[in-house]
């Protein structure tokens, strides 16, 4: 299996997977995707159904990356996955559990790992990963990240202990709740640096960028992504696609819909690889909250970037998002994987007009025929109304980022196709906005008692790249044998 950039004007130039795992962000500025999405065959399909049943999550793990990942020896692969997928790590052995709600929704319970987000189940891998490829070629990696909420926390508790790993994470000052920041800003270790930007996660995420597209001072530190512009993090989200698919269906090919709420298009993007392989996936719903980019596109054709003073602060603050990199991806399957039509759109036009639009193009006509996507967006009443109505009729708990899901997945539920709504994190992350719809206070693991009272450890920084390379170059893990 070998990989391209999505803004590659040669499509020759592939690379393999232990490569971009490292390298994170390509140097042409593109994202890195597979050259050729492997197929799927019904035998395929009827094993994994067999391995998640008989060996469970780590196995069927194994199964669907080793389409992806040949460059890692097939044993030491299974031995990644089993190292992260265990019930030493999540909270339950089958790691990624379903359950049934009423008015054909399920729920994919994707919020068990040690940080109480969906973030988790890629995070373990990757530091898996990067601790077996650091290790293999003796080098270290200066790990450069953005949050808007969860990813931070999921990284960090990775990356801990990790021989040879310094996370530098940027955050958006103030955007975050109190209890995301203390998971972050509560950790005293010398590995891990918190840095809080005036600004909101998009300038977060444009420093990332930056920072990144400086090959020079890349190198010179070693830098690399935990964000899901990492294909490595987001090839590990299309194996819980695979697993809620088989937990709901009985025949191979019985079709599901997903709902998914999402603002950096990442966690859905896995689902649209998962649906290009082959799993029998209907349709992709996205859900956004008031920073709804994503879902004027999938209405509209049009694709238009909003600026700080745009991007609304609500109360499902990891989807407060209105640039969405891993929407990259899509485009470039989506118009034939076409790599200078790619860069001319996320480079030249959305730098000069702010916007791209495809409306009136051939490609969009065919989007929901040809790769299932559908849209919808909520309110902070709308999320109110749902967290109230699933604890009222089904007794659960659900997240403000799940209940965006769960009112759009309402508008599109299709008589005898299951809609599997992807769980966003654990109601105790956003226990203010819990309280204000059912009057309840959501259970806490005992595991982040007395977190916001912790010491706070966090970097306050301006939105400035050249202060970010200052900082990372006075704390950054040491490359041996330069120049790389």
């Amino acid at each position: 299996m070998q990989y391209v950039s999505t803004r590659s004007l040669e499509a020759a130039t592939t690379f393999g997977f232990s490569d971009i795992l490292l390298a994170g962000l390509a140097a042409d500025g593109g994202l890195f995707v597979p050259a050729e999405y492997p197929r799927l065959t019904a035998a395929e399909l009827a094993s994994w159904r067999e391995t998640l049943r008989v060996e469970g999550y780590a196995a069927l793990a194994h199964a669907v990356l080793s389409r992806f990942i040949t460059d890692i020896d097939s044993a030491a692969l299974r031995t990644l996955c089993d190292r992260a997928y265990n019930d030493q790590v999540f909270a339950t052995a089958d790691i990624v559990p379903v359950s049934e709600l009423d008015g054909g929704l399920w729920l994919g319970h994707l919020s068990d790992g040690p940080t109480a987000a969906f973030k988790d189940l890629a995070m373990q891998l990757l530091g898996q990963f990067f601790e077996y490829e650091l290790a293999r070629r003796g080098t270290t990696l200066n790990i450069l990240g953005a949050t808007s909420g969860d990813t931070g926390s999921a990284a960090e508790h990775a990356m801990l202990g990790r021989r040879g790993i310094r996370v530098f994470m940027l955050t958006p000052a103030g955007r975050m709740t109190p209890f995301q920041q203390a998971q972050m800003f509560s950790l005293d270790d010398p590995s891990i640096v918190n840095i809080a930007v005036d600004g909101v996660f998009d300038d977060c995420q444009d420093l990332v960028k930056a920072v990144a597209g400086d090959l020079e001072f890349k190198q010179r530190y070693a830098l690399g992504a935990v964000n899901s512009i990492n294909w490595a993090r987001l090839v590990a989200q299309v194996v819980y696609y695979v697993a809620c698919w088989l937990r709901v269906t009985t025949s191979d090919d019985q079709q599901v819909d997903f709902c998914v709420p999402t603002g950096n298009f990442g966690n859905i993007c896995a689902g649209h690889v998962a649906r290009m392989i082959g799993i029998p996936i209907n349709t992709l719903v996205l859900a956004t909250n008031e920073n709804n980019v994503l879902d004027e596109f999938f209405r509209t054709g049009v694709y238009r970037v909003r600026s700080s003073a745009e991007t609304a602060a609500t109360s499902s603050p990891s989807m407060d998002i209105s640039k969405a990199s891993n929407f990259e991806r899509f485009i470039f399957d989506l118009l034939g994987r076409d790599g200078a039509r790619v860069r001319r759109l996320f480079g030249e036009e959305l730098a000069s007009k702010g916007y791209f639009d495809l409306s009136d193009t051939p490609e969009f006509a065919e989007l929901r025929a040809r790769y299932g996507f559908v849209s919808g967006s909520s309110s902070h009443a709308d999320r109110l109304a749902q967290i109230r109505e699933v604890y009222a009729r089904n007794g659960v708990l659900i997240d403000p980022h799940t209940a965006d899901a769960v009112k759009v997945a309402r508008e599109f539920v299709q008589p005898g196709v299951p809609m599997i709504v992807l769980e966003t994190a654990l109601p105790v992350k956003f226990a203010e906005t819990i309280i204000e719809a059912v009057g309840v206070v959501p259970e806490r693991p005992a595991r982040f008692d007395g977190i916001e009272d912790l010491p706070r450890r966090v970097v306050e920084l301006p939105n400035d790249p050249d202060a970010l390379k200052r900082l990372i170059a006075e704390r950054a893990e040491p490359v041996p044998d330069l120049p790389r």
